[in-house]
């Protein structure tokens, strides 16, 4: 019994390395939530009905963090196709964010030239944790609530969520890109 829960552990530790996506059945969609922006704005997910939406929560100062100019990237290839760009910047990870809104937006407009939407600095665990991301863990299961920054998830134009990626899956990749195109084909 032991060995095989260590044999366990160890599978679900390699899925996480190498960013396995998971598919699942989710059963509520995500138009319930809203972010308040960098800005201060509020940014409703249910303005974005019929649209699909890519949300990360990012981190200024992580190991990740060259992944901004990833997801610009996808930004820019998708905008005209309607996809909707969300990025979450949170300490929750490392403490590896800087220290106020403004700070990182100046950050990502110098460094990356950031054009998708940012939400103000935001938790993602425990109590004070965001509700989008308490749903996901419910919803998706444990696997894909994020361990690190830069975890990916992608929702398809009804709302609900049909893939999510660990930190190690590029944003541009080929694999997120298919799964953007599917939908957006849809």
């Amino acid at each position: 019994l032991i060995i095989t829960v260590i044999i366990i552990i160890h599978i679900i530790l390699i899925m996480i390395m190498i960013g396995i996506s998971m598919t699942f059945e989710i059963k509520a969609n995500v138009y319930q939530f809203n972010f308040n922006s960098i800005d201060g704005k509020v940014i409703s997910l249910n303005d974005f009905k019929g649209k699909p939406i890519f949300i990360v929560n990012t981190a200024s100062l992580c190991g990740f963090t060259y992944q901004y100019s990833d997801i610009e990237t996808l930004h820019q290839k998708y905008k005209k196709d309607g996809l909707i760009i969300i990025g979450i910047p949170s300490k929750d990870f490392g403490n590896q964010e800087l220290s106020s809104n403004q700070k990182v937006k100046e950050f990502c407009t110098i460094n990356f030239d950031i054009s998708f939407m940012l939400t103000e600095i935001t938790s993602i665990k425990g109590e004070k944790g965001h509700p989008f991301f308490k749903w996901v863990k419910k919803e998706a299961g444990f696997l894909a609530f994020p361990k690190w920054n830069f975890y990916k998830y992608l929702i398809n134009k009804e709302g609900f969520l049909v893939k999510w990626y660990t930190s190690a899956t590029r944003p541009n990749s080929n694999k997120i890109t298919t799964e953007i195109d599917k939908i957006i084909s849809k």
